[in-house]
């Protein structure tokens, strides 16, 4: 074992963690990865001159680093590898807004939440808008290029990332981007580590662009018989208008989420579609009304809209609490995969035909305005049988999704899970691109081994 004298005299008192029981928290994310590691030591960065010092440490001796925010990660991405030093950047939080030039200046481990409550204090917004909003990271939010309910309209992540300061794999800090809104001296760097999952570098801080504050959306609620009613009015809706959220549940979502919440959700629906306009008050409610027509035209059996924002964000809520409910019908598989929106339809059904064929419950909640999918497979882990058929079931949603065109991943990351299929998805030339940048940041090939690429 490598000795760590050295690595605790270069932090602060308190930073390098070492005993078994205060790492274990640190081995994986929300995914349940079931193979994690057991690191080595567990680093709580206070700064990026902890994280420079770290990095110095494992690339002079060889040994791997795995980033991690707040472990709300799906796809394995801060899974804890075996005598890795895993890099916690919780503790660095800190938010400065300049309501002026409409930036943020934030430290990775600041939640997104807060982030978003800092700039409404000063009537501005930032708009990237996970499910998890409130648990998940601003730097796992930049690893993994991070979506959301807003996104829609509003973009994901990178749409917002002005600049960053990054520690590369030899320990040196950069500084790259900016305040500036407009900037094309050389090549956009800040672009390629946004979404890069901590294998190129450890980003220690975010430039962050914000908007003006969101207007109060109206909110129009749709259930539908049958799946191809829903998806072919999320075609019809986006054909005509960007609406500002545009959200999809099935009938096993729609279930769990009703036994959460006793709010009165059909739960004979097929389907269920939550959409909502943040335009001026006239333009909004002229764009509900079509919405309601689309949907009244694909055979909607109910379609319910207020402009009263309590009400509205009731059903986001429930939107948001769709995977924790679904959660408690046993373990879950957690996907990301997306199509292109004319192939969301086929996605839909082609999911419910996989789930029928292995005889599992699975249940797709989606961000459908972009085709970004979450299909949610439900198995007992203590019947082995039942596990084998939900790793099936999950290698075919991916290949589904990449015969129609589609993506392995939306807005959650490769991490470790999804990377057999990565080389399916890119196709060999592409592959070995992305390897070869990773190879020229990263030649020792500590950086999160195993994730992304």
């Amino acid at each position: 074992m490598p000795e760590l004298s050295d690595l605790a005299a270069a932090l602060p008192p308190g930073v390098l963690v070492t005993d078994p029981d205060a790492m274990e928290p640190y081995r994986g994310d929300r995914a349940n990865d079931p193979a994690v590691g057991m690191p080595l030591a567990v680093v709580r960065a206070t700064c990026t001159e902890d994280v420079q010092a770290t990095v110095r440490y494992a690339a002079a001796r060889g040994i791997p680093l795995v980033p991690r925010g707040a472990g709300s990660g799906l796809s394995g991405g801060s899974s804890a590898v075996d005598g890795a030093i895993v890099v916690s950047l919780e503790r660095m939080r800190a938010i400065e807004i300049d309501p002026v030039v409409r930036m943020a200046t934030v430290q990775p481990g600041a939640l997104n939440a807060e982030v978003k409550d800092a700039a409404a204090a000063h009537g501005l917004w930032y708009p990237p808008d996970p499910s998890s909003f409130e648990f998940c990271s601003i730097g796992g939010n930049v690893a993994t290029n991070a979506g959301g309910l807003c996104c829609v309209k509003y973009g994901v992540t990178t749409d917002y990332v002005l600049g960053m300061t990054v520690v590369l794999a030899d320990g040196r800090a950069v500084r790259l981007g900016g305040p500036r809104l407009k900037d094309v001296a050389g090549l956009s760097l800040t672009k390629l580590f946004v979404g890069s999952e901590g294998t190129l570098g450890i980003v220690t801080e975010a430039v962050l662009r914000l908007v003006p504050a969101q207007r109060t959306p109206t909110t129009l609620v749709a259930t539908f018989p049958t799946l191809t009613g829903a998806t072919q009015a999320v075609l019809d809706i986006t054909r005509t208008m960007r609406p500002s959220m545009l959200e999809f549940m099935d009938a096993v979502a729609i279930g769990a989420v009703e036994d959460e919440t006793r709010m009165g959700l059909d739960r004979d629906a097929a389907a269920l579609l939550v959409v909502q306009s943040d335009e001026p008050a006239a333009l909004a409610a002229e764009q509900i009304a079509a919405v309601e027509a689309y949907c009244a035209a694909n055979g909607a059996t109910e379609c319910y809209a207020t402009d009263d924002p309590d009400e509205g964000e009731a059903f986001v809520a429930a939107r948001r609490m769709a995977i924790p409910a679904v959660e408690k019908r046993g373990s879950l598989l957690l996907e990301d995969v997306g199509v292109p929106l004319p192939r969301l339809g086929d996605l839909v059904t082609g999911i419910a035909g996989i789930a029928a064929h292995h005889d599992l419950v699975i249940s797709v909640i989606a961000h459908a305005g972009d085709g970004n999918t979450h299909p949610l497979i439900v198995f007992d882990p203590a019947d082995p049988a039942s596990r084998a058929r939900a790793d099936a079931a999950y290698g075919e949603i991916m290949h589904l999704a990449i015969e129609l065109g589609g993506t392995i991943t939306g807005e959650h990351g490769v991490g470790r899970l999804k990377r057999p299929w990565l080389g399916d998805y890119l196709g060999e030339d592409v592959l070995e691109l992305n390897q070869r940048i990773k190879r020229a940041l990263d030649p020792q090939g500590i950086l999160n081994p195993g994730a992304g690429l």
